[in-house]
């Protein structure tokens, strides 16, 4: 395996490198770092997660000198990346002097032109906020030796390739340029061949990436039961800092309020925020005075937070890419992450297409019981309570009255025991047979249903069978007994899944056809 002192660099650098606790170099920088050692031009195809900035940045200080100005240009797509980027510069070149400064909208531009004056050899920026010290003259790239352009897919989807352009019609053409995209869709190629010298182009393999270190797993949840389900789920989990991902804004603002209202440490990320309030979020989280970060995928672009626990999905992503995206958010740095997905009967669909993108089968997993909630909180709940009772001498004088009469009448264990309970899972009135599908007929212990479609449709049981299999992620053998007739079909499945079947097949299509489906009359009793 190689090490980080093998690597042509000086020694200001591999101090840096060892007190930032990096041992040895991830596929990408091994690859990489030697090709921008010899000042090639570098397109780098990895994803977020793989350790590209120090890829680009152990070399990138290497090459700086102690000539008074800007030395090199990074564009990034989002203020969150700008500021990510120029952490870890200013980490890694701690034991020399260098200045790296980010610049990015919704911060002073005032304040970064004085910065800009005192002299500072990185810039690391948004391609709009670049743009604007370009056209105040407070911006000079004639003469930068290396440009990097960091994840240049995600720029191109945000509408910035015409930025990109004008700028780099600005920089100093004796340069060294890189190039970093997760994909290389064709305006990204048109951009490397047009502005780059025989580029060497180093791809890591997605098995490079540390997804490995990420546990996946699915819960099967009915839509009504979502809210109830997650929170079972968390307080199930040991999580230190969790990503839960909505599919829109008003779902982040919505699940946002609910978690606050039921006393998580949870707060919303999403497009309606301002940037000072954006800012606010983010830090909170960083801090961990904020334990989950809602957010919708295009408002957690550019996030890369390295002690995230768990991401969670709250509403299953629409496409694979997105799933591998989002997932790719824990398990940084070589530690273990864990992905959970909250799966309804509707979109069992969708996970069998990520499932299929992403060669594995994700596991399935119940919904903790109560009892295993209460069990994996009994820590944390008794140290609350020791806190109170050691720390709110004055709050506890408002309720000795209604102490004092429940304890004359109550033993004071049962006391304790209902206000545990009251207090601590009052909200869990989850019941996941919710629907009471009343007596259909079915053999015991199962659930009857009614299909509004048979032969006609070339209905078979193995279709069928198979169909709901599919839909509601059940195995083939669990389903029971299957009556096709000519126009219709009556189906038996446990009464557990019955609810899933229900909301799973109601819409859709078996064999090519829109069924109707719902809970069988019993079968009138022989005379």
């Amino acid at each position: 395996m190689m090490k980080f002192e093998q690597f042509d660099v000086s020694d200001e650098i591999k101090k840096a490198i060892k007190e930032m606790g990096f041992e040895a170099p991830s596929p990408i920088q091994e690859k990489i770092i030697p090709e921008i050692l010899n000042k090639r031009d570098v397109i780098g195809q990895a994803q977020t997660g793989t350790g590209k900035t120090a890829a680009f940045g152990i070399p990138l200080l290497e090459h700086i000198t102690k000539e008074k100005h800007i030395q090199s240009l990074i564009l990034t797509p989002t203020r969150e990346l700008a500021i990510q980027v120029a952490g870890e510069l200013q980490k890694l070149s701690k034991f020399q002097k260098v200045q790296t400064l980010p610049v990015y909208g919704g911060q002073s531009i005032g304040q970064q032109i004085k910065s800009l004056n005192r002299g500072v050899e990185i810039v690391v920026g948004t391609p709009g906020r670049v743009l604007d010290h370009l056209n105040r003259g407070t911006l000079k790239l004639q003469n930068i030796h290396t440009l990097i352009l960091d994840e240049a897919d995600e720029m191109l989807d945000m509408g910035f390739v015409e930025d990109i352009e004008k700028i780099l019609k600005q920089v100093n053409s004796n340069r060294q340029t890189m190039l970093f995209s997760a994909t290389m869709p064709p305006p990204i190629r048109k951009l490397s061949s047009k502005y780059m010298t025989n580029p060497k182009h180093v791809t890591i393999d997605k098995g490079d990436v540390t997804a490995p270190s990420i546990n996946q797993v699915y819960y099967k949840v009915l839509e009504k039961n979502k809210l109830d389900s997650l929170c079972r789920v968390i307080d199930s989990e040991t999580i230190h800092l969790g990503i839960v991902f909505c599919r829109t804004k008003k779902g982040v603002a919505e699940l946002a309020e609910a978690l606050q209202a039921r006393g998580y440490m949870a707060d919303g990320l999403h497009g309606d925020l301002s940037q000072p309030q954006r800012d606010l979020v983010m830090k909170k989280f960083r801090e961990s005075s904020v334990e989950f970060l809602i957010a919708t995928d295009v408002a957690a672009r550019g996030i890369d937070v390295q002690n995230v626990s768990h991401v969670i999905n709250y509403d299953i992503p629409q496409d694979p890419e997105s799933y591998v995206h989002r997932i790719g958010r824990t398990g940084r740095a070589g530690k273990d992450g864990i992905a959970l997905t909250l799966v309804t009967p509707r979109e069992m669909k969708h996970l069998r297409s990520i499932e299929a993108q992403i060669k594995m089968k994700v596991p399935s997993r119940n919904i903790p019981s109560v009892e295993e909630v209460v069990e994996k909180q009994q820590h944390v709940w008794k140290g609350q309570i020791i806190d109170l009772i050691e720390n709110d001498d004055q709050g506890m004088t408002l309720y000795d009255t209604l102490v004092s009469d429940l304890l004359e009448q109550y033993p004071p264990e049962k006391v304790v025991t209902s206000l545990m309970k009251l207090a601590f899972y009052s909200r869990d009135d989850m019941n996941d047979d919710s629907y009471d599908f009343g007596e259909t007929g079915a053999q015991k212990g199962m659930t009857r249903f009614f299909i509004n479609v048979g032969r006609n449709v070339d209905l078979t049981p193995k279709k069928l069978v198979d169909e709901v299999s599919r839909l509601v992620g059940i195995s083939a053998q669990s389903v029971g007994r299957v009556d096709i007739f000519e126009n219709f079909t009556f189906l038996e499945v446990p009464e557990e899944v019955a609810p899933f079947v229900y909301e799973g097949l109601k819409y859709s299509r078996v064999s090519g056809a829109r069924i109707n489906l719902e809970p069988a009359k019993p079968r009138p009793k022989r005379k």
